[in-house]
């Protein structure tokens, strides 16, 4: 771990009244020529754009920086992001932690995943609900955004920076996917950034790695799921069993909430020993994030926005409360209908 570390560190993040300039020339301040960065994320089109723009903001003003993602990539839009912007990053496997001197993580907090906690980070930004173990030397965290490549737009801004197109498509993108093209919580910064970084993207790319999302494995979990879709009044409740990735039930919780009798729809599935539950709420009286808290953070870990929320949880911690291989659904279900 870094001796830097030993610094003064921010107890909370920046106050809303903090000027971009503020932030950014504390930002700059974090590191020094001398330092190799390691920018830790969840692997999705704002965290990787997010770590791609911290790159760019610190270009000639430190040694090295390195992104490591800790989940696997597999979905295939994700895949051809990754693949057409030439996204350069290594799974966290082959991370040697003796030559890093600062640690960053974008789109993400140390509590959302056990490998992330194992890490003392410097550099905190992100858009997802602000917790209170959450503290570095630089603390950005504005849950009033719907994307963090929005809060990285506006530090470029800030630094007089023009992105190259790669990195405004890649940031274009980010925006758009987090945002679910501004049909979920979103602020007015948001579409400004979204408005900047048009006049330098690539639409034919967005609209390649688009087109990417179908192939005949989603297909396939696809037909899982119709088999599978149960409703209860405007909920609707698929379980897929096990799955090889997370991605697949996100996937399928985004396009199930376009049905027309669907005001929420809860996802759930086996993954690596956990019960992850995705959940997509359109309606305007109760928030997912807040809906998930209550009902699962004394299992695992839960949260998320008004719109989108998630849930992880060992399986170990509710061995007691089920029964049979059917159980993890009933489980979901029950909870939901209890409330």
């Amino acid at each position: 771990m870094s001796e830097n570390n030993k610094n003064i560190i921010m107890e909370n993040p920046f106050p809303k009244s903090a000027t971009l300039s503020d932030r950014v020339k504390k930002l700059l301040e974090t590191v020094s020529y001398e330092d190799t960065l390691a920018v830790l994320i969840n692997a999705d089109p704002d965290s990787m754009a997010s770590a791609m723009a911290l790159k760019r903001l610190f270009w000639r003003r430190i040694k090295k920086t390195y992104i490591y993602h800790i989940n696997v990539v597999n979905r295939a839009d994700n895949l051809a992001m990754i693949n057409l912007l030439k996204v350069d990053q290594r799974n966290i496997r082959k991370l040697d932690s003796s030559r890093i001197t600062k640690w960053a993580i974008v789109d993400s907090q140390p509590h959302h995943s056990e490998q992330f906690r194992r890490f003392k980070f410097d550099i905190i930004v992100d858009h997802h609900p602000v917790n209170a173990g959450s503290t570095g030397k630089f603390v950005d965290i504005r849950d009033d955004y719907g994307a963090t490549s929005t809060i990285f737009t506006e530090y470029l801004r800030a630094a007089g920076i023009k992105p190259s197109p790669r990195l405004a498509t890649a940031l274009f993108y980010g925006i758009k996917t987090d945002t679910d093209d501004f049909v979920r919580n979103s602020s007015p910064n948001d579409i400004n950034a979204f408005r900047y970084l048009y006049n330098f993207a690539n639409t034919n790319i967005i609209k390649k790695i688009e087109s990417s999302g179908m192939t005949k494995k989603t297909l396939s979990s696809f037909r899982t799921a119709i088999e599978n879709l149960t409703f209860i009044d405007d909920m609707s409740f698929i379980y897929m069993d096990k799955v090889e990735s997370p991605d697949t039930l996100v996937m399928i919780a985004d396009f199930f909430l376009k049905m027309g009798e669907s005001t929420w729809t809860v996802v759930s599935g086996i993954h690596n020993q956990k019960l992850i539950i995705i959940v997509r709420n359109a309606g305007f009286r109760l928030n997912a994030g807040n809906r998930v808290g209550k009902l699962f953070s004394a299992y695992g870990s839960a949260g998320g926005h008004k719109s989108a929320a998630r849930v992880e949880i060992p399986l170990k911690a509710i061995i007691q409360e089920i029964s049979g291989k059917s159980g993890y659904r009933q489980f979901v279900m029950d909870k939901f209908k209890r409330e």
